[in-house]
């Protein structure tokens, strides 16, 4: 049977309701079911001239190429391309609760996000800061590891971050050990248990230019990283580094991993976007679910005009359907 996967149609004033209306001719052998409002979806496809064919979603009933099934979540007011506006911000989440729950519930094997503007959700009042934090608290997930993943010429790309969004003055006081080693144990066990690598191999970064230079261009490896690498070595996990990170992404360096953990957001992923744009995928890895997105914003000015590209959601669909058969495959 097909994995089911729920999609969020996301900013309904971005490119999300188009980009899912072209999954009505994914080619995975995978489910999509996607989440919206159905009116929405409907004027959208009109205006795109898209003859795609919106059911209701049922889950006993196999679903031909060109149609779609649709979960329908009515917007809190009229959309229009390109423009946002406050009062759709709580029917942005309204379509992240429901896929919530149909995952946890069994309903669906993932779920599959489209760029959401976090702007104009706090504009409507309530405090957002993304997909990632909503869905851990939500969860009651105490720490989740955001991994952006992509297809290189030379195999896939896996980076996770020790920290997300955060200043640069801001990076090393937050890379405490207790923080460090946690990440580590969530990327391992997902890489194990999403991934059905049985033996991950992770390069870790070091902070500083050089690694720190032996101490001279900061302790952070010494002190912290270092020492936590040690430790989980001990409990049996296939660590390298810290490495230099200006070598860590070349040819040689990047054969010998299954994953790279970064220590800070832009030094992990201007690399994985350079190799990867248009086709990489964000993975949140530690939840009790299964959940993957686009890489990409919401696109405003690309909105209704059918020039946005579906790769990267295409890759976020195949990649939940692949996870949620390596987890099926272990238990």
């Amino acid at each position: 049977m097909r994995p089911i996967i729920a999609v969020t149609s996301g900013e309904p004033a971005g490119i999300g309701p188009e980009l899912c209306l072209r999954l009505a001719d994914f080619p995975g052998d995978v489910q999509p079911v996607i989440l919206g409002d159905r009116d929405l979806l409907a004027a959208r496809a009109q205006v795109l001239g898209m003859p795609v064919r919106l059911t209701p979603f049922s889950p006993d009933f196999p679903v031909d190429r060109g149609s779609l099934p649709v979960i329908h979540i009515p917007l809190s007011a009229p959309a229009e391309a390109g423009k946002l506006d406050p009062r759709n911000g709580r029917y942005v989440l309204d379509l992240l609760d429901r896929a919530l729950a149909g995952c946890r519930s069994g309903e669906f094997a993932a779920m599959a996000t489209a760029p959401v503007h976090k702007g104009v959700i706090n504009q409507a009042g309530v405090h957002f800061t993304g997909h990632t934090e909503y869905l851990a608290e939500k969860t009651d997930t105490p720490l989740v590891v955001m991994m952006l993943a992509g297809d290189t010429p030379r195999g896939p790309l896996r980076v996770a971050l020790a920290t997300t969004h955060l200043p640069l003055k801001d990076v090393s006081a937050a890379i405490t050990p207790d923080v460090l080693a946690r990440t580590l144990r969530i990327l391992h066990a997902d890489l194990r248990g999403k991934y059905g690598i049985v033996q991950p191999r992770i390069l870790v970064a070091g902070l500083n230019p050089h690694s720190g230079e032996g101490g001279y261009l900061g302790m952070e490896e010494i002190e912290v990283i270092s020492p936590v690498l040690d430790q989980l070595r001990g409990e049996g996990m296939l660590l390298s580094g810290p490495h230099p990170a200006d070598t860590m992404f070349t040819p040689p360096v990047l054969a010998g991993g299954d994953a790279v953990l970064a220590m800070f957001h832009d030094q992990g992923l201007t690399a994985l976007k350079y190799a990867t744009f248009g086709q990489g995928i964000n993975v949140t890895l530690g939840l009790p679910i299964i959940r993957t997105s686009v890489d990409h914003g919401t696109a405003l000015e690309l909105a209704g005009t059918g020039k946005a590209d579906p790769g990267s959601l295409f890759e976020a669909v195949n990649e939940a359907a692949r996870m949620a058969r390596c987890r099926q495959q272990a238990l």
